[in-house]
């Protein structure tokens, strides 16, 4: 597995697509992903620090990982099929029982960055896109 960061945000203005662009920590791999407009709100507002009078989805859903007494402790891209990627949430449980759940890229990533979790990528994805240099 490869550990990412979110490298930037963009907007693809020939297709109308957001696209999140993840980049290997101490590395030179890219890894764009095409997410959807409220999952890109969500990661923008939580990357430029707003705080939304109420929860959101992905604020909803660590405040219920938390009282649940569990924590999100990494995601993982894990697989690409027909250009739709895969992931999953990895949360630690009691006496460090880990629980997968399927979850979609986007949200992973939001949710990640709200809890500051890690974000990691199979190489078998890199293998099947290919990588290189972010222009």
């Amino acid at each position: 597995m490869v550990e990412m960061e979110l490298n930037k945000i963009r907007i693809d203005e020939k297709r109308g697509e957001q696209v999140i662009v993840l980049k290997e920590r101490g590395g030179q791999r890219f890894l764009p992903i095409v997410i959807g407009i409220m999952e890109a709100t969500a990661i923008k507002m939580k990357v430029s620090n707003f705080q939304p009078p109420r929860p959101l989805t992905h604020d909803l859903l660590q405040g219920v990982i938390q009282a649940l007494g569990a924590e999100l402790e990494r995601i993982i891209i894990e697989k690409l099929e027909g250009n739709v990627f895969y992931a999953k949430l990895v949360l630690k449980h009691g006496q460090g029982k880990l629980i997968e759940v399927d979850a979609r890229p986007s949200d992973s990533i939001a949710l990640a960055l709200r809890v500051g979790s890690s974000i990691f990528v199979e190489e078998q994805v890199f293998e099947q896109i290919g990588t290189s240099l972010e222009e």
